[in-house]
């Protein structure tokens, strides 16, 4: 059959993912395979998009390839598929599939992202490969691809498939407009506004003219429409030992001295397939300067989201992970949906507390598992992602369990102790006064404290 895979990665011929792509091409030499490198050409698709058409026509398969960058493709695949919407290219009916290599932080959240966009286009979304960066490396992950392709063919033949479900945005009866009053500022904080508001986006617009209106502190907004990006990450891992970017548009700097310092955040977007226009997403990647280091840990984060965000559950996650993994205090999401204003007020009204009391909450899964990724993954490529393992290092996130012998020998002890039968007959119905007694050596410790 004929097949057309869309190399996503910046890299190219270089690119990891695509490496299982000319793997399987020898596995089953019967197939027709053109590979357009979309990650490295997404520059001259911009101006001339005659090629993709063309390899669109002859492709009964689609196979999107790309490294996971940053909870979904990117920003390369990500601007194409907006491409491929906007030639309105005719798609509905032609299978689609997907192969990623990561190291699995949020490949679920990637593949739900090319899902959700096959399905707007019509196409029989069959699911794709998430593999390990390593895994074309050994046996085991060779007969993974195998299995992957003989099933996908499999599926082909017989139809087998996820039908297209369209999730478009919900038209709006009328446009929101800005209606709260100012509120006297308070100085002493800097509240950063980011933003990739189109000139032509009035519900936004007025959106962040409510919340800056309605916060008693002053704000300022950065609109990343209006960054002169040279690129979307190259990919290339300078910055992993140098920490500064390779590309000369200046945006390490930019990021470090005009974004970082900011006391709080508020992330203000409209939702465009299943996630916001590519220019966040360029962001998103060039970021990647900056490493796997949590350095604005413990700020404030809110979002303001034009679009029918209830139905972008995909999307949900994301933004609740990002906030999680950076170690960001989220304290408020508002929408366009229903009362805005009030969501809005309230938004400013949260963000306000925060700044004021700087609470803190624990990591849930999506911090936690996250985390421990990043730190599997940097301890083993400290040799080239320095920056990364000194401030690990320095600030504790090697918090492997083998480093707590104490707890380990405290467990032995107990599960030695309680293999012997009397024991056992002692300690039957006691083990959960025996678990708690710690818990209630704090209580008895704590200062009663009233607040109010």
């Amino acid at each position: 059959m004929n097949i057309l895979v869309l190399n996503g990665s910046p890299r190219g011929k270089n690119s990891i993912t695509l490496q299982t792509v000319l793997y399987l091409q020898k596995i089953y030499p019967e197939n027709s395979i053109e590979i357009l490198q979309v990650g490295q050409r997404i520059r001259k698709y911009e101006r001339d998009f005659n090629e993709p058409k063309e390899a669109f026509k002859k492709a009964e398969l689609v196979i999107f390839a790309y490294p996971v960058y940053t909870f979904i493709a990117p920003y390369q695949m990500h601007r194409f598929i907006e491409l491929m919407k906007e030639h309105q290219l005719p798609l509905q009916g032609k299978f689609a599939s997907q192969i990623s290599t990561s190291k699995h932080f949020y490949d679920v959240t990637a593949h739900k992202f090319i899902e959700e966009n096959c399905s707007d286009f019509g196409m029989k979304y069959i699911k794709g490969l998430s593999a390990d960066m390593d895994d074309l490396l050994d046996k085991r992950g060779q007969k993974q691809a195998e299995d992957f392709f003989d099933e996908l063919l499999y599926n082909i033949k017989n139809d087998i498939c996820r039908q297209p479900k369209r999730t478009g945005v919900v038209k709006r009866s009328a446009a929101y407009q800005a209606a709260l009053s100012e509120t006297p500022k308070k100085n002493g904080k800097d509240v950063l506004i980011i933003s990739n508001c189109a000139e032509n986006d009035k519900n936004l617009q007025s959106m962040i003219a409510d919340f800056r209106a309605a916060l008693p502190y002053p704000t300022r907004e950065v609109n990343l429409r209006n960054y002169p990006f040279s690129s979307g990450c190259l990919g290339c891992f300078s910055c992993a030992v140098s920490a500064k970017c390779i590309l000369r548009d200046g945006f390490d700097r930019f990021l470090r001295q005009e974004i970082q310092i900011a006391d709080a955040f508020v992330y203000a977007f409209s939702i465009e397939n299943h996630y916001t226009h590519s220019s966040f997403k360029l962001y998103d990647d060039r970021q990647f300067c900056n490493g796997h280091r949590a350095v604005t840990a413990g700020v404030p984060l809110g979002y303001i989201i034009s679009g029918n965000y209830s139905n972008e559950a995909n999307l949900q996650t994301i933004v609740e992970a990002r906030g999680e993994v950076g170690g960001f205090y989220l304290y408020g999401i508002a929408t366009d949906e229903e009362d805005s204003s009030t969501a809005i007020l309230n938004l400013s009204k949260s963000l306000s507390y925060a700044l004021e009391h700087r609470p803190s909450r624990p990591q849930n899964f999506y911090g936690v598992g996250g985390t421990k990724i990043f730190r599997d993954l940097i301890y083993l490529m400290q040799g080239i992602m320095k920056a990364d393992h000194k401030f690990y290092k320095r600030n504790n996130v090697y918090d492997f369990p083998q480093k707590r012998r104490l707890v380990i020998l405290k467990m032995k002890l107990v599960g030695l102790l309680m293999s012997i039968p009397w024991m056992q007959k002692k300690m039957k119905g006691k083990m959960a006064r025996f678990i708690i007694k710690p818990y209630e050596k704090v209580i008895e410790a704590a200062v009663s404290a009233n607040k109010y």
